[in-house]
Parts: C-alpha cells; sequence; structure tokens
C-alpha cells in the first residue's frame, strides 16, 4: 500500500499531473471562447442571412398543453 502512494507521489512530482491539469483548463477556456464566438457571431450571422431564429431552437419530445394562463406545461423538450 505504501508502495502505491510512493509511486503516484514521484508521478506528481515528476509535473505530469501538473501538465494535465494546465492542459484541462486550457480546454475549459477554450471551450467557453468556441462557445461565446458562435453563439454570439457566427449563430447571428447565419441568423440574417436566412432568415432564421436559433433562440427558440428546440426539438419536442412530448408536446405540452396549455393551462389557464395560456402558458404551455408539461413539455419535454431538447434544447439546442
Amino acid at each position: 500500500k505504501m508502495g502505491f502512494l510512493k509511486e503516484f507521489k514521484e508521478f506528481a512530482m515528476k509535473g505530469n499531473l501538473v501538465d494535465i491539469a494546465v492542459g484541462f483548463v486550457m480546454g475549459a477556456a477554450f471551450k467557453e471562447v468556441v462557445s461565446s464566438f458562435t453563439g454570439g457571431i457566427v449563430s447571428p450571422l447565419i441568423g440574417l442571412l436566412f432568415n432564421a431564429d436559433f433562440n427558440d431552437l428546440k426539438y419536442v419530445i412530448t408536446e405540452g398543453t396549455p393551462n389557464d394562463a395560456g402558458e404551455i406545461v408539461g413539455e419535454i423538450a431538447v434544447m439546442y
């Protein structure tokens, strides 16, 4: 059991674990940049070109029913 902890400590101190952590953080940050670029620039441009609105884009699995106030309740949908 102590051998495992010793080996793990040696592995972590080599820098491999730090490299993985840095790569993970950079990947998460890059994902946010791409999402912002797509949502803020690409989608509106495509919407302008094709006269489409992507804000209400969804795939409805189960239709909802209107309640007394006219709101749709019980709808199950996958939002894009």
